[in-house]
């Protein structure tokens, strides 16, 4: 099939790439012509492992191509998708869906023939029903059909996700524009991967309350992470007690600085501003978001109490600056707050991150950037890992402590073990554990 993607950022380049690689023809179009340009010489705007080289793999054999003419895209595609960003609004945190009328708006002028417009954008209920008002009135002659199609990639191991997905959901009462998608999926059936025809308004709905369920885990293992605390129990332990049961699940059950990204933070906040315009508040959503928001503040004061009760005047270096491993994404990630914090409270900052620095440069200011995990502890008064890149998982701890000045490490993904901390000579605090039970 002939596949359009509007918008080149992170859903649309990699959705764009994957299709490409199930053997369909793909144009991914962007408005940015220094992205365009980027991609056609092979320079991806992100990091995603194995990208760059699918990337590269399928505009050599011919099925992946880059553009900012949407006209011939869309007059050309059996299948457009809409892939652009929805960011929070300001002022009432509801998602700003200016970027997806606009395509919308784009499409209508280039229809030639009957097409099916996806919606993939993570968009609140009732947007694809915009998107239909707005292409019919703009083209009342066309045919097409609008379809929600919401995606379910976490950074970092996307093309994972896209290929061997646990689901698809496709939203749409349409019978020609579910064929159409079913060809569009055809590649993954050997899979078995299960494909979900429902409602649009449904469809658009599963994919926040999926992400706000999420958040949910996350929000509750790090309360029951400080209950740990105060009670002498050991977080890790459990969740692992609570995630054998078939009914609750091991995943997303990882006490640590709360939870960041480009889909959380934003997606929470939408799933709250519909349900209050709908006069059906999500209490639990509301007190995730809220709880969430203090705790990554609360992690600054963790690292401060950690270093007796002050870090005026010292260096505190900082391991892992994006929201999670295997991405440069800065969005929202619980570092950004807990940076702010202790440089409030006058320590100074130097920090490493494989791969986040040069976005993290882009949004913080008065940070010193080393080399790697060994040069950023040099000197410094206390040691805190926010981001558990594998690169972190086995450092030299015998070598942290020689080159730091004050032997302190504050692990916010319980990466290692008190017990293995403090048999090199380094004082530990790590999340739900308390001495003799890290």
């Amino acid at each position: 099939m002939r596949i359009t993607m509007i918008g080149s950022g992170y859903v649309g380049l990699v959705s764009g790439t994957c299709f490409a690689d199930f053997g369909h023809e793909v144009v991914c179009v962007d408005k940015d012509p220094s992205k365009i340009e980027a991609l056609k010489a092979g320079r991806m705007p992100i990091y995603e492992p194995g990208l760059e080289a699918l990337v590269a793999d399928n505009v050599r054999q011919g099925r992946l191509s880059f553009t900012t003419d949407l006209a011939p895209a869309v007059a050309n595609a059996d299948a457009v998708f809409i892939a652009v960003g929805t960011p929070s609004r300001r002022g009432d945190g509801f998602a700003d869906l200016s970027y997806v009328f606009a395509a919308a708006r784009e499409i209508a002028q280039a229809l030639t023939g009957y097409t099916v417009i996806v919606t993939k954008s993570t968009v609140p209920v009732g947007t694809g029903d915009e998107v239909e008002r707005i292409v019919r009135e703009a083209r009342p002659d066309a045919e097409f059909a609008v379809v929600s199609n919401p995606e379910f990639l976490r950074e970092g191991a996307a093309i994972e996700d896209f290929k061997r997905p646990d689901r698809i959901v496709i939203g749409t009462d349409d019978d020609r524009a579910v064929e159409a998608m079913n060809k569009v999926y055809r590649p993954l059936y050997l899979n078995q991967a299960p494909i979900l025809v429902t409602g649009r308004r449904t469809a658009e709905l599963t994919k926040y309350a999926a992400n706000a369920f999420l958040a949910t885990k996350i929000t509750f293992i790090n309360e029951i992470a400080d209950l740990c605390e105060q009670v002498g129990a050991n977080v890790q332990e459990v969740a692992r007690g609570i995630g054998l049961d078939n009914r609750i699940g091991s995943k997303f059950l990882h006490a640590g600085p709360g939870y960041g990204g480009s889909c959380f933070p934003k997606d929470t906040l939408a799933l709250v501003k519909t349900a209050q315009d709908a006069g059906t508040p999500v209490r639990l959503v509301e007190t995730v978001v809220s709880v969430n928001d203090q705790r990554k503040r609360a992690m600054a004061r963790k690292v401060v109490t950690a270093c007796g009760g002050s870090v005026r005047g010292k260096t505190v270096a900082i391991l892992g600056l994006t929201f999670k491993p295997n991405t440069d994404d800065m969005r929202d990630a619980p570092s950004l707050s807990i940076i702010t914090g202790l440089q409030d409270g006058g320590a100074r900052i130097v920090a490493y991150d494989p791969e986040g620095m040069d976005q993290a440069r882009l949004v913080l200011s008065d940070v010193s950037y080393a080399e790697d995990a060994y040069a950023c502890a040099e000197g410094a008064d206390a040691l805190v890992i926010v981001t558990e890149w594998n690169a972190f998982r086995a450092l030299d701890l015998d070598r942290l402590g020689a080159v730091m000045a004050t032997p302190i490490l504050v692990d916010l993904r319980n990466v290692y073990s008190r017990e293995d901390v403090e048999r090199h000579g380094l004082r530990y605090t790590g999340i739900g554990v308390v001495p003799g039970l890290g």
